[in-house]
């Protein structure tokens, strides 16, 4: 195999090419959305647009949990069809590859060698900042802004995922939605994975089940109070993570890992193994209610069509509040004035603003069921992050 960054025949400068290559620069920060959101955009730019895509990662072992194809001792490889190569220092002399679409994710900034080599390109690419998804009024008046390079002859123009019109909306891939109705129709389909998941049978109508992803959260001792006095069977399922140890602690284990099962009172927990990227849709799917943080979680309830909570990465200073307001804003909008305001209160205490209020939230589990679906509906009109995306690349390629 050639160098890391090893060039390529290009297409002549006076016409665009017909297979576009595109590398996606990711440096992973804190937790797995950075990468899983990266993941996500490059297996559907290259399965359903046919690019050719390279994604250049600064953390292969946090990549492997969301990928477990991904080998962490390897500098270069290909899965599912994309190259992934270890971010490195490029070496003087090193030939660099540069591809027709660059992605720079979450400004992690361009290794300047790829910067400079990018202004010797013969047909300048097209230079994409993927931006963190906000629902904030302003992300429609920057969204393909451009800007220019103060040193190199380039222009880099930010993409930003969005909930509102001139945005570039979210991820979704084009059979997400055929799957999920596959999953819900199938008895059978229903039961494997509570097998498969060793929880036993799928519950009856009487339990409600509700999937618990979150960063830790000092709110959670108190819900798992309200659970445990509900009137109803209330089933948890916990994918191992942040929260885990509160949970361990709340029935007195040691920890609380996949496969551990405890109960008390009404409630009964399950601990979910970490599970690959490509299986997170199932739990959100067989879940009445999910618990999602970050940014990659949080589009993938959404388009679950169930109702869900948002614990939003917390910020200095309450600077991610707003975010959240801005988020409810899209969301919960259309509800009825009484279940909007238990929305609000139940998101609001779950980020730290007060004590959340199970029975209050959850009476109004009619009105959220209904407002999940209708908003999944309004998303989908954005069209896809990936299309809008490709589409964008190739006007500015012509």
């Amino acid at each position: 195999m050639s160098d890391p960054y090893h060039p390529s025949a290009s297409a002549p400068a006076s016409a665009a090419p017909t297979v576009l290559a595109c590398d996606i620069f990711c440096a992973v920060i804190d937790n797995f959305g950075d990468v899983g959101v990266c993941w996500r955009l490059a297996r559907q730019l290259a399965g359903e647009h046919g690019w050719q895509v390279r994604v250049i990662v600064d953390d292969l072992p946090t990549f492997a949990r969301l990928e477990p194809a991904v080998d962490v001792a390897a500098a270069r490889q290909t899965v599912a069809g994309i190259e992934i190569e270890q971010w490195h220092d490029v070496h003087a002399g090193e030939t660099l590859r540069v591809a027709d679409v660059v992605i720079e994710a979450f400004a992690c900034e361009l290794p300047a060698p790829y910067l400079a080599a990018m202004a010797r390109r013969e047909r300048v690419p097209v230079w994409l900042n993927l931006e963190y998804l906000s629902a904030e009024d302003w992300v429609a008046d920057v969204h393909l802004k451009p800007s220019p390079h103060p040193r190199h002859a380039l222009v880099k123009t930010f993409f930003f995922p969005g909930l509102g019109q001139g945005t570039g909306g979210v991820i979704k891939e084009r059979d997400l939605d055929a799957a999920r109705e596959r999953f819900l129709s199938s008895l059978e389909a229903r039961q494997t994975w509570w097998q498969r998941m060793t929880l036993g049978p799928p519950p009856g109508p009487e339990a409600t089940v509700i999937s618990l992803f979150a960063y830790e959260n000092p709110a959670v001792e108190a819900l798992l109070e309200q659970w445990r006095d509900a009137p109803g069977p209330v089933i948890l399922l916990v994918p191992e993570g942040r929260i885990s140890g509160a949970v361990a602690r709340f029935f007195d284990l040691a920890s609380f890992k996949a496969a551990a099962l405890a109960e008390r009172g009404n409630l009964r927990a399950h601990a979910l193994p970490f599970v690959p990227q490509a299986a997170f849709d199932t739990m959100l799917w067989a879940s009445d209610l999910n618990f999602v943080r970050g940014e990659d979680s949080f589009v993938r309830a959404q388009w679950a069509r169930r109702p869900l909570v948002w614990h939003i990465y917390p910020q200095a200073d309450a600077a991610h509040l707003p975010k959240l307001d801005a988020a409810l804003a899209h969301y919960a909008a259309p509800l009825p004035a009484p279940a909007r305001a238990a929305m609000d209160r139940f998101w609001h205490a779950w980020n730290g603003a007060g004590t959340p209020d199970w029975a209050d939230f959850w009476s109004h589990r009619e009105a959220f069921y209904a407002r999940a679906a209708s908003w999944a509906d309004e998303l989908a009109t954005l069209g896809d992050l990936a299309s809008n995306l490709a589409q964008f690349a190739k006007s500015q390629l012509k």
